[in-house]
């Protein structure tokens, strides 16, 4: 499994623009995409003293779906024009993990 983890930071004023933004259109623009090996996506946020740092967490089963989803530049950031609009930094690049571990709490 490869987690693929990529941050983003915005002004206060625009924290909320940009959150819409992924949660109304980024996200569901890569679910409908049905990439072969695609699990999940997670959003997070975290405010902070001067800005709002906002990082993706991606769950795939293998760097192959990673490719399928962005090519052989696969490291390659996912950042739509309006999502752009609203950031004031980003990181170019993702970083690609493959988890050792991943558990959750039985039912």
């Amino acid at each position: 499994m490869i987690c693929r983890l990529w941050r983003g930071w915005t002004t206060r004023e625009n924290a909320d623009a940009y959150e819409r933004v992924v949660r109304g259109e980024v996200i569901p623009g890569i679910e409908a995409r049905r990439i072969p090996g695609f699990q999940s996506i997670d959003l997070i946020r975290r405010d902070r003293e001067d800005d709002v740092e906002f990082v993706t967490l991606m769950w795939f089963d293998a760097l192959a779906s990673v490719r399928a989803f962005m090519g052989e530049d696969y490291e390659l950031a996912h950042v739509p024009a309006a999502a752009r609009a609203v950031l004031s930094g980003f990181d170019e690049r993702s970083a690609h993990f493959e988890v050792l571990d991943r558990r959750r709490q039985p039912d």
